[in-house]
């Protein structure tokens, strides 16, 4: 069968057979992070361009070149506002800000400890590992006097802990720092003064960003601007006295926990709102698209969006790229059945219809072949391919009888049991022992 239509480029379906491995990914996450004490947030798919253009920097690549805007005319009936000058968000890190703004957050709670899971969007050359439609998890730590080392090296320690919860053994982390602003500042030009006599010799666009934002430099995925941006060793002598005594805080905190990690000093990540701490983490089995996930500290978001002096700092991990990183590793179904009830001839249909019915009233997951079938190993062989607890034969002889046979297809055993009168009381018990 051929479907005259097909997904956009850039986005996948994600069926029932792959779902369990989604569902495992978030069961896990979010265990962890309520273990951590992070709240879930849940914030807009779409938001005012301008929110992300302010955060993320009018020269990052993002905003430049990879928003997807609503363009449409249609009038809001309310407050007559039309839909362009909305975007799609690209992060949730904006959002989440806004949010913290306008709910008052700082009001509510000292600290506000914030995860979320869910799509972003941007409009990428689509690849292996680059979707337009992806998927993070991620998280957000916000509020006043929280620029903290040892938080620093929690929420690091946090993102790893995740990946090899989730299964993953293969990969690296790097750290950097940008400092203060003012650090920052220094280290711009201190970069842009050591790029200055290869400037002829980047790419167009590198050019581009020598004069916007020479960080950007440092992201390029040329190959002749990787080699150039090799020659370039500034260390860390842009830093203040503070910065660097901050920053080895957090290396000693993440080497108290046993993180292990390198310091990647070209490591500065694409978006303008990074200060102080900045990492990323790589899998080696991705290729080119290896990053699984990235954060650092933003101190100054929340005053630029219109709040107050508070700190913040976060991370996020890309769904699709943990799993592509997992590979073939089997994950076992999220909510197998219990039950699964196999009528043998048209009677026994409409017995296996009031049985299925019953059992769900006691929320017992199952469910029935409504084609009947006297060909047990097929019936068996698809109970297999379903990954059931539980198969119910409905057989003639059961029906002669007024019983049922339970057929365990974990341990390989199987139990006469009666129902007659239709009391299901004895499965019911039986199947809520073994699985609920």
């Amino acid at each position: 069968m051929q479907s005259k239509f097909s997904c956009p480029r850039g986005t996948t379906d994600i069926t029932p057979f792959d779902i369990s491995r989604w569902d495992n990914i978030e069961r896990i996450s979010k265990q962890i992070l309520t273990c951590y004490n992070y709240k879930e947030i849940r914030t807009p798919l779409f938001e005012e361009t301008e929110l992300f253009a302010r955060s993320m920097g009018q020269s990052s690549d993002v905003v430049c070149k990879q928003m997807l805007n609503l363009a449409a005319q249609q009038k809001d009936d309310q407050d007559g506002v039309t839909l362009s000058g909305l975007s799609l968000r690209p992060e949730n890190t904006a959002s989440v800000v806004r949010s913290y703004i306008q709910n008052g957050f700082d009001r509510k709670e000292p600290i506000s400890k914030l995860f979320y899971i869910g799509p972003m969007f941007r409009g990428e050359r689509p690849q292996k590992g680059r979707l337009r439609q992806f998927n993070q998890i991620g998280v957000e730590v916000l509020g006043p006097n929280t620029a903290q080392p040892y938080l620093d090296a929690e929420i690091i320690s946090l993102s790893v802990h995740l990946l090899k919860s989730l299964g993953l053994e293969k990969f690296q982390l790097k750290i950097n720092t940008l400092g203060t602003p003012e650090d920052k500042e220094n280290f711009s030009q201190m970069l842009r003064q050591a790029l200055k006599p290869y400037r002829k010799e980047l790419s167009e666009y590198s050019q581009q960003r020598f004069e916007r934002n020479v960080f950007r430099v440092l992201d390029s995925k040329d190959a002749a601007d990787q080699e150039i941006v090799k020659k370039v060793h500034i260390g860390l002598s842009y830093l203040s006295t503070e910065s660097q005594h901050y920053y080895a805080q957090v290396k000693e905190a993440l080497m108290n926990l046993d993180v292990d990690f390198v310091e990647d000093q070209h490591l500065v990540r694409g978006l303008d709102y990074y200060t102080h701490t900045v990492f990323e983490i790589c899998g080696s089995s991705l290729g080119s698209q290896d990053a699984l996930g990235a954060g650092g500290r933003y101190n100054n978001l929340v005053r630029q969006l219109g709040g107050g002096d508070i700190d913040a700092m976060g991370f996020a991990l890309g769904v699709e790229r943990i799993l592509l990183a997992l590979g073939d590793k089997k994950v076992p179904l999220s909510n197998p059945l219990a039950a699964y009830i196999v009528p043998m001839s048209e009677e026994a249909l409409n017995q296996g219809f009031v049985l299925m019915n019953v059992l769900r009233q006691e929320n017992i997951s199952c469910d029935l072949s409504y084609k009947y079938s006297a060909k047990l190993k097929n019936v068996l062989s698809n109970a297999n391919k379903m990954d059931v607890h539980t198969v119910i034969l409905l057989g003639e002889e059961e029906m002669k009888k007024h019983c049922v046979t339970l057929k365990d297809m974990q341990q390989k055993k199987e139990e006469t049991i009666s129902i007659k009168g239709n009391d299901f009381s004895k499965i019911i018990n039986i199947l809520k022992e073994r699985y609920n």
